[in-house]
């Protein structure tokens, strides 16, 4: 059970002075006074802070702890494997770990997508697609087919390829980011569609902006379309039914190729092991996974490519040619180890499964979210989900005040026993896989509390809440 010491002074110290946090707000960062929660032990669904209070993990980590935490299988075949060998070089060398683990996402990848180029996670595995598609059409004779058509909202990686991709505006602010390769689409969030537009219009509307993105910059000069299956960090944007298959026909017309960007989806989130084929009818030309791969236990991820797009590269004009692009840590067996248990306990216990069959309460409770005045709009599918909150109909408030709601909210929650992962106006949640109908009744219940609470808060503040909902 839980061990703590009572003296975290020096820890959070050093945390203020020497760690520099991903998303750190340099106000605070530079005077010292950044205090952040320490997280010091978790078990199954929940999260201790040093204090030893409990709290539900919502947010599942980053979207990736899909068996939970405390697996000791995966724990104890990690350090069976580091015993055994703790790492082989992929440039020249191979191992039966890292080579059972390919071959078991290839088989569970749909259609022909069987190579698997191992990274260290989702933002280098969406960089090495990218690469491997300029790669292709340099070969190929197309040294101006490399635009990418990305969207508004969308999140595809932190490395300066991928974070130029992503169309998340506060990640952009304050940085440089390649101003050629990128083309944005719209927002293809139908909360946001105009009034008294029906849906199946703006699902039209959101595959004509796709065709006559290509027809403007030319087929010839564009490489690839990458989309999430439903937009995950940058609000769970869940886009109309038949969008991804509508699109993925515009792209094959132009010539375009298909990139499904599964690091949120892939590996049980939605209750399959991929949701391109299995929820949105589309087998895409490659498919970038990370996160659920291991379930959070070692970093790792993949991108994976279809047979396809190797059958015009090779013979003649693949002679004396090299993908010289790698990662020291690329499959690295104590990582694919972790990912073979993980793939071994999901079919054992019938994760997909257990995460089909509660889908349908989360969804519940997530829609009675809306009978609350202060939320604007609910979105979700499998086991990750969002509220949108805000004081005005329609969710048209200012971004100040959308940013205090969500700051609120997220205090009251976890004074209350919940993380959530706050975003703006908006709290998303993706708990573990292995969380129960009642563990969901628990998480929404103290969800619940924690909006009713900061609904209050924010009236006694002075601001004004409308009386009715759009």
């Amino acid at each position: 059970m839980i061990k703590l010491g009572n003296d975290f002074e020096n820890f959070k110290t050093w945390d203020k002075e020497n760690y520099f946090h991903p998303w750190e707000g340099l106000e605070v960062q530079g005077a010292g006074k950044a205090d952040r929660t320490f997280s010091e032990y978790a078990e199954g669904i929940y999260v201790y802070d040093e204090h030893g209070n409990k709290v539900i993990d919502g947010p599942g980590g980053m979207w990736c702890m899909q068996l939970g935490y405390g697996n000791t299988e995966i724990a104890d075949a990690m350090a069976d494997q580091a015993r055994k060998m703790a790492y082989c070089s992929p440039f020249s060398e191979a191992t039966s770990v890292s080579a059972d683990f390919a071959h078991a996402i290839a088989e569970r990848a749909p259609g022909d997508l069987n190579r698997v180029y191992f990274t260290t996670g989702g933002s280098t595995a969406v960089d090495t697609a990218i690469r491997f598609v300029h790669f292709r059409n340099n070969l190929l004779g197309k040294p101006s087919k490399k635009r990418i058509i990305t969207r508004a909202h969308a999140y595809h990686g932190g490395t300066y390829l991928t974070a130029s991709l992503s169309g998340k505006p506060s990640e952009r602010q304050w940085f440089d980011t390649d101003q050629v390769i990128p083309h944005f689409l719209p927002d293809v969030n139908a909360f946001r569609r105009p009034q008294g537009m029906s849906i199946d219009a703006f699902l039209d509307e959101k595959v004509a902006d796709l065709e006559n993105a290509i027809l403007e910059l030319g087929a010839n000069n564009v490489a690839a379309f990458i989309a999430e299956p439903v937009l995950g960090s940058g609000g769970v944007i869940v886009p109309p039914a038949g969008y991804h298959k509508r699109c993925l026909e515009v792209c094959r017309k132009h010539d375009v190729l298909y990139i499904s960007d599964e690091v949120v989806t892939g590996f049980g989130r939605l209750g399959h092991w991929f949701a391109s084929e299995e929820l949105f009818g589309i087998t895409p030309d490659i498919i970038t996974c990370a996160k659920g791969l291991t379930s959070g236990y070692a970093p790792m991820g993949a991108a994976i490519f279809s047979d396809r797009l190797f059958k015009d590269i090779e013979g003649d004009v693949a002679k004396d040619v090299y993908f010289t692009s790698g990662y020291t840590y690329s499959g690295h067996p104590v990582c694919a180890v972790a990912g073979l248990k993980n793939i071994e306990i999901f079919e054992r216990d019938g994760i997909l499964e257990h995460v089909q069959k509660v889908t349908p309460h989360f969804q519940k409770r997530l829609r009675q979210m809306l009978e609350l005045p202060l939320i604007a709009d609910v979105r979700g599918m499998g086991l990750v989900g969002c509220i949108e909150c805000s004081l005005t109909r329609g969710g048209q408030a200012s971004p100040e005040i959308d940013a205090t709601i969500g700051a609120v909210i997220d205090a009251r929650c976890q004074e209350l026993g919940l993380m959530v992962r706050p975003y703006g106006n908006m709290a998303i949640f993706s708990p573990p896989l292995v969380i129960t109908k009642a563990q969901i009744d628990t998480m929404f219940d103290i969800l619940t509390e924690g909006v009713e609470r900061a609904t209050r808060e924010l009236l006694g503040q002075g601001l004004e809440l409308e009386a009715e909902r759009a």
